[in-house]
């Protein structure tokens, strides 16, 4: 985590004292650049016996019970491939889908005797993360043995896991921290943790962690008190599913009512009489109402109304929707499985649909909540595209602030554009939203709100809907990273130290320009005979990111116009990149202070 405390480390010790810690980092990698962390914290040294170790502990295990329709255990799990033999038929299981496999074999016929037998040799992985291989069945079950029953209480914690990779910086006898150890899987951790529990040495958890809840939801946490009381409220929160069938299909009538009305659900896939029409249904999101009635918002906002209802029959749970106006969907669906936060519906004829959970999704939009919702934060232009351009690089630095008394503010080099705006009903099809800004035609358009989630709104413009503007919140409260970087960005004047793009150095066209950020968010950059001025802003936005405008169209200065990830920022060190949507490294950008 950026903070103002952090320090440059770097082992000093000798040779021979580092000798014994080798044998710890054989099985994770050491960090080889230089490491950044905050000073060390006794209170948040992880104790051997504490809850929390055993907690973390816990979370980290193998959880076996995936596959348990081959080995019907659940604290342990096959390595994959592997070739079974279902019913005289020979397949070889080499992804967890395959599991689907052996279930239809299973279901096809109901009065047949239904058999699996494993081809030996395999490998089983232990709770503990062991890898032991098995010979044969007589091996296999005596390791099956050791396992609970099904469904039966277990020490692994399944509805929460940790987002990797996460960090942890390792101290000597004296508190002084000697490395930074990254962790990327759960089998790492579980043997780290298992080091510290035998008081091999000492280590904290490097904060902020996000943890991940059974249905994708995800929990950022700060310190040790927010992770153990998190782990502790979500622990039992979920169903583990340590029984012996693939997927969950043992559900009721009711609990499928209640799962279905829990959020909105969002459309991931969907093919109609062997058809596959994703990509016109995706992200449709349907809202299921405890009267019966289910709306289904599409893509451009547009809300249709249907009724839902269920039944449970031999042939498993029934999910009957009818639509007026929607005959792919209007249809009676068998639920086939339901996993955390999905759903997946089939009928003969090759229908089929997987739906996710998204509690974020809001289907009924009221000016109300659009209303509160503008007014939390600032909000970012993330997309601007009018008559075939795009607008949006213009908005960089440049956040909106709306206000309750209709007034909006748009922050360009650090002065405040003041405007107003409204918001009206269009017609029974939903709202819209007018933004008056002199001087900024492009947002004066009458943008009709087809999406209103958490930190995301999407606009179209009524006269014409290939015009589209998204807006990103951005809540800078209390986030200390941002503060930091704030803090640190307006601390002095700043030169290029290097700019490529590409294979191509491109730094010598920044000689002896000074550049400089402004508390107020006003950017500029002087030198050789010129002055650049323009806006700046940093924010967050899956990663840490630092905007720069420099208000021109002429180069140099316009290359730099972009929304730069943050790698790496120390006092006098700001490193920046520019990643292809693949994850590629296309331009580098880095700034020093200056002396």
């Amino acid at each position: 985590m950026f903070n103002p405390n952090l320090k440059i480390m770097k082992t000093k010790m000798k040779s021979l004292l580092l000798l014994p810690f080798f044998a710890l980092l054989m099985f994770m990698s050491c960090q080889e650049e230089v490491i950044e962390i905050t000073e060390p914290n006794e209170a948040e040294a992880l104790v051997a016996d504490s809850a929390l170790t055993t907690l973390i502990s816990s979370a980290s295990k193998m959880d076996g019970s995936k596959d348990n329709i081959i080995d019907k255990a659940s604290c342990l799990s096959i390595e994959l491939p592997v070739t079974v033999v279902v019913n005289g038929l020979e397949i070889i299981i080499d992804s967890e889908e395959d599991y689907k496999v052996i279930e239809a074999i299973f279901n096809e016929f109901e009065e047949d005797d239904d058999r699996l037998e494993i081809v030996f040799p395999i490998t089983i992985i232990t709770e503990n993360h062991d890898d032991i291989v098995i010979n044969n069945a007589d091996e296999l079950e005596t390791f099956v043995k050791e396992c609970r029953g099904e469904n039966e209480e277990d020490d692994d914690i399944e509805c929460i896991d940790f987002q990797y990779p996460i960090s942890f910086s390792v101290y000597n006898t004296d508190f002084e921290v000697i490395d930074v150890i990254s962790v990327e899987n759960d089998r790492q951790l579980y043997r780290f943790i298992k080091r510290v529990r035998n008081s091999e040495f000492l280590a904290s958890l490097n904060f902020p962690v996000t943890m991940v809840l059974a249905d994708g939801t995800e929990i950022i946490v700060n310190n040790n008190e927010e992770l153990q009381r998190t782990i502790e409220d979500a622990k039992d929160a979920c169903d583990e599913d340590d029984d012996n069938d693939y997927g969950d299909d043992d559900f009721t009538k009711e609990r499928l009512d209640e799962y279905l009305q829990i959020c909105p659900w969002v459309v991931y896939e969907f093919k109609r009489n062997n058809q596959d029409n994703t990509a016109g249904y995706k992200e449709y999101a349907l809202n299921f109402k405890e009267d019966g009635v289910v709306k289904m918002r599409a893509r451009n906002g547009d809300i249709l109304t249907g009724i839902w209802s269920t039944r449970v029959t031999d042939r498993g749970a029934l999910l009957k929707l009818e639509f007026d106006t929607l005959a792919d969907f209007t249809l009676e669906w068998i639920v086939y499985d339901i996993e955390y936060g999905k759903i997946k519906l089939y009928q003969e004829g090759g229908n089929r649909i997987i739906m996710k959970k998204n509690c974020d999704v809001v289907i009924d939009i009221t000016k109300e909540r659009i209303k509160n919702y503008l007014q939390e934060c600032l909000w970012r232009i993330t997309r601007l595209s009018i008559d075939g351009t795009d607008n949006e690089k213009d908005y960089i630095g440049t956040p909106f602030k709306f206000f309750e008394n209709d007034v909006v503010k748009l922050r360009v080099e650090g002065e405040l554009l003041e405007g107003t705006y409204n918001i009206l009903a269009y017609n029974t099809e939903g709202f819209v939203l007018q933004i008056n800004l002199e001087g900024r035609p492009n947002l004066q358009l009458e943008w009709f709100v087809t999406l209103l989630e958490p930190g995301l709104i999407k606009l179209e413009s009524l006269g014409n809907r290939e015009n589209k503007m998204a807006l990103k919140r951005f809540c800078a409260d209390g986030d200390e990273d941002i503060n930091y970087i704030n803090d640190v960005v307006t601390a002095g004047e700043w030169e290029v130290a290097l700019y490529e793009d590409g294979d191509n150095d491109e730094t010598e066209n920044y000689i002896d320009y000074v550049i400089g950020f402004n508390e107020n968010g006003a950017l500029f950059a002087e030198g050789d005979g010129n002055n650049f001025s323009g806006s700046w802003l940093a924010y967050r936005n899956e990663g840490l990111y630092l905007g720069l405008n420099f208000g021109t169209q002429d180069e140099p200065f316009s290359e730099l116009k972009h929304r730069w990830k943050i790698v790496k920022i120390t006092p006098n060190r700001i490193e920046l990149k520019d990643l292809s949507s693949t994850g590629e490294i296309e331009r580098i950008l880095v700034l020093e202070k200056r002396e």
